[in-house]
This record gives C-alpha cells, sequence and structure tokens, in this order.
C-alpha cells in the first residue's frame, strides 16, 4: 500500500473570506481568538485516491506513531509505504523507535511500514499539500455558515473525508516496478 501523507494546521483565520466593497476603502473582518488551532494527519492512497483524515493536538512523534498504527489497522494485510516529508518526528525519536520495532528483524523487503521522504524543501511534490489547500478553500468558500471553531473543524473533515482524489501528482510515483 503506498500512501502519501502530511499534516495540517487549520487555524480559526483560515476560515475568514474575502469580500467585495468600494474601491479604495477596506473592509475590516473581525475575527476573534486566531489561536484556535487544530492539527490534521492527511494520508492519500496512491492506487485508490482516497483519503484518510485524523484529528491530533499536534504533529509530534507520538501523534506520528498513533497515525502510522491507525494507517496498519486500516491496511492490516498490506506492506505500507509511506512517502512524507523530512520533518523532524517522522525521522526520529518515537517514530524511529516504532520502526525499528514493527520492522525487528525482518529483512528490508518484508517490513511491515517502510518510510520515504520528499525532496527537502519541497512541499510541490507531495499532492497532500494540494488537498489541504482544496480543504482551506472549501471553508473560505462557506466562511459564513462556520460560525464557530467547532463548526470549521466538523466543515473541513467532513469536505475531505467524502472525496477521492486523483492528482497528476500520483504519476510520478506511480507505476514503478519496485511499487508492486
Amino acid at each position: 500500500m503506498v500512501l502519501l501523507e502530511d499534516e495540517c494546521h487549520l487555524l480559526w483565520g483560515d476560515v475568514c473570506g474575502l469580500v467585495w466593497g468600494k474601491r479604495n476603502q477596506p473592509i475590516e473582518v473581525s475575527v476573534s481568538n486566531q489561536r484556535l488551532r487544530q492539527s490534521y494527519y492527511g494520508t492519500v492512497n496512491l492506487l485508490s485516491g482516497q483519503f484518510h483524515l485524523q484529528a491530533a493536538e499536534a504533529g509530534n512523534g507520538k501523534n506520528t506513531v498513533t497515525y502510522v498504527k491507525a494507517l496498519q489497522a486500516l491496511y492490516p494485510q498490506s506492506r505500507i509505504w509511506l512517502i512524507w516529508d523530512g520533518a523532524s518526528y517522522h525521522r526520529y525519536g518515537q517514530m524511529r523507535d516504532y520502526l525499528a520495532e514493527v520492522n525487528a528483524d525482518l529483512p528490508p523487503d518484508a517490513w511491515p511500514v517502510t518510510c520515504f521522504l520528499f525532496a527537502p524543501n519541497a512541499p510541490e511534490q507531495n499532492p497532500v499539500e494540494d488537498i489541504w489547500l482544496k480543504g482551506k478553500n472549501w471553508l473560505r468558500k462557506h466562511f459564513a455558515q462556520n460560525k464557530t471553531f467547532a463548526q470549521v473543524k466538523q466543515c473541513f473533515a467532513d469536505h475531505l473525508s467524502d472525496l477521492i482524489f486523483h492528482s497528476v501528482k500520483f504519476s510520478w510515483y506511480w507505476p514503478y516496478p519496485q511499487v508492486n
């Protein structure tokens, strides 16, 4: 199973939309408590386009391991190949310890979880970045219906969970014989 992964941090201010007004006259829209924040882990299945979303209090080693375990539960009979960015919590600490535990003494071609990194500083390589943008654009288009941050989070999650994603970027990673 080839999965492309990324994290997103949704802020209360992300819901603000644009409004039309008189030329050369700024329109102020007050937004209260912009510090409200929700982190999400998201993974798109390279073959099916199915998106898996999970809320977390932050992007860190503990939550990354929890998310990888959730992915393993979704695909219990599959070896998982994760392609993600070089965030420190993807490469070190709890995640490194988890990979050592779950892959144990197995040869690399039998590992239940294998991780690959996108090129450094290249978010354009990750189609999940495009998915986050779709979700945030959806929020901006529907900002009038979301009066509370709880509604914003629900709207964001509902929109992303209902869609199957296809991207020209998928062809950058598939088909390759080594992925079969």
